[in-house]
């Protein structure tokens, strides 16, 4: 008997994941043979992963080479404007239609990432974990694909507002607020929390890039 066939690994997911974490950042150069090397896959598929992300505005030209693309200052505040619009909406329907354990794993979210808040890397990574389990919570799997497209873009941003000084600990109470709207029930104030909590993430980034100019 045959053994079972090891399942293909998708090179579109791989890069973006890769891109996600930070491995590859805006301005990185990726190369098809190093790409190749690195997730175990052929040319061939790389190739129609890289023509996909480049389609997507993940990816940008740099003479005849494929960079991360990065994002400008309207481009982050018109982003911005989507994600609070479309998290906001999710937030208020979390409220309405999340499963008591899908609340207590938010609250369970918030309570352990206490202690990553050394870490703004790991604690960045939780972040996106805490929004997308409200994602998930709402039970609308429309606006979970837009809302994946939204956070698909947001990995262009060489830095995350959680690196700032102090805003981890009023993150992280802003994220407590906001899961107690939601075990409430009230979707108004989960709502108007969660847009909040991202005008305020925007703005600290603003600073930070300001302070590198």
């Amino acid at each position: 008997m045959a053994s079972p066939k090891a399942p293909q690994k998708d090179a579109y997911d791989l890069i973006l994941k890769a891109i996600d974490e930070g491995t590859y950042r805006p301005g990185s150069r990726l190369v098809e043979s190093e790409l190749a090397e690195r997730f175990g896959v052929s040319r061939t598929p790389i190739r129609e992963a890289l023509q996909r992300l480049e389609t997507q505005g993940l990816l940008t030209r740099d003479g005849r080479s494929l960079i991360v693309a990065s994002l400008d200052h309207d481009q982050m505040a018109q982003l911005y404007i989507v994600r609070a619009e479309l998290e906001g909406l999710a937030a208020r329907l979390a409220a309405q239609h999340a499963a008591a354990e899908e609340i207590k794993v938010l609250q369970e979210m918030v309570a352990a990432d206490q202690a990553l808040l050394d870490d703004p890397s790991a604690l960045s990574r939780a972040n996106r974990r805490f929004h997308k389990q409200i994602h998930l919570a709402s039970h609308n799997k429309y606006l979970v694909q837009q809302l994946d497209l939204v956070h698909r873009s947001m990995a262009l941003m060489a830095t995350t507002s959680l690196a700032a000084e102090g805003r981890g600990p009023v993150a992280l109470e802003e994220h407590a607020a906001i899961v107690a709207a939601i075990a409430e029930r009230d979707g108004d104030r989960a709502a108007r929390m969660l847009k909040d909590h991202l005008s305020t993430a925007f703005e600290v980034r603003l600073k930070e890039e300001a302070g590198k100019v």
